[in-house]
C-alpha cells in the first residue's frame, strides 16, 4: 500500500473513534445531567462534534466526489444549525419559567 493511502487510513479511523467518543458523551450527559439547560448544552457542544469527526470520516472515505462535497455542505449545516437548536431550546425553557437547577435543589 502506498503510504498515501495508510495516512488516509489512519485519519479515517481516529476521526472514527472521535466521533464515537463525542457521541458517547453528549449521550451519556444527556442522560445524566440534571435539568434542560445542561443537557441542552452537552447535546449542542458534544453532539456537534461527534457529528463533525463522523462526517469528516465519510468525505475522508469517498475522496473527492460530488457526495464528498455535499458531506461538507452537511457538516457546514449542523456546525450552524445544532447550537443555534440548543439556544432556541434554552430561551423556550427560560421563558416558560423553569429555572436552571442549583447544587441546593432537591430535583436531581
Amino acid at each position: 500500500m502506498a503510504l498515501l493511502t495508510i495516512v488516509r487510513i489512519a485519519l479515517v479511523v481516529t476521526f472514527l473513534a472521535g466521533a464515537l467518543f463525542f457521541t458517547f458523551v453528549s449521550m451519556t450527559g444527556v442522560i445524566r445531567l440534571p435539568d434542560v439547560y445542561a443537557r441542552a448544552h452537552t447535546a449542542s457542544q458534544a453532539d456537534t462534534l461527534g457529528a463533525g469527526f463522523g462526517l469528516a470520516a465519510v468525505a475522508l472515505t469517498l475522496g473527492w466526489q460530488g457526495a464528498s462535497i455535499k458531506t461538507v455542505i452537511l457538516l457546514f449545516f449542523i456546525f450552524v444549525t445544532n447550537p443555534t437548536a440548543a439556544h432556541a431550546i434554552s430561551r423556550a425553557a427560560f421563558e416558560d419559567g423553569i429555572v436552571p437547577w442549583t447544587e441546593e435543589d432537591e430535583r436531581r
